[in-house]
């Protein structure tokens, strides 16, 4: 038969033993691209659409902080110690359109949420 304390030492063992709970702190959100086709808009037909699989740097004073790549839906979310940051496209190369730069402030205990627009340059 188990006596009480050693169920009550093996909860208090386990409980010391998992990692608490800490808030994130860090950028989330999505990034999109548009307009999607040349000419006027249409109704009914979508300007944007999500900026998948892009890679991006994320920057601060210091320097380069962290690179991410957006999912299928141009959804990310990235850790970072708070600050100031400015996040672009990785290895954007001059040409037509415009990627970024843009800001986000990071506060401790807190995820930016943000939802960028990328500009095709497609008129």
């Amino acid at each position: 038969m188990i006596s009480t304390p050693s169920i009550l030492s093996c909860c208090l063992l386990l409980a010391a033993t998992l990692p608490a709970s800490e808030p994130q702190t860090g950028v989330e959100g999505v990034i999109t691209v548009g307009p999607v086709h040349g000419g006027p808009a249409r109704i009914g037909v979508p300007d944007s659409r999500p900026l998948a699989n892009a890679t991006f740097i994320a920057q601060n004073e210091k320097g380069i902080a962290t690179s991410f790549t957006t999912d299928d839906q141009g959804y990310f979310r990235l850790s970072l110690e708070p600050g100031h940051y400015t996040v672009s496209l990785k290895d954007k190369k001059g040409g037509i359109g415009h990627y970024g730069p843009f800001e986000a402030d990071v506060v401790v205990g807190q995820m930016t949420k943000v939802d960028w627009r990328c500009d095709t340059g497609m008129r």
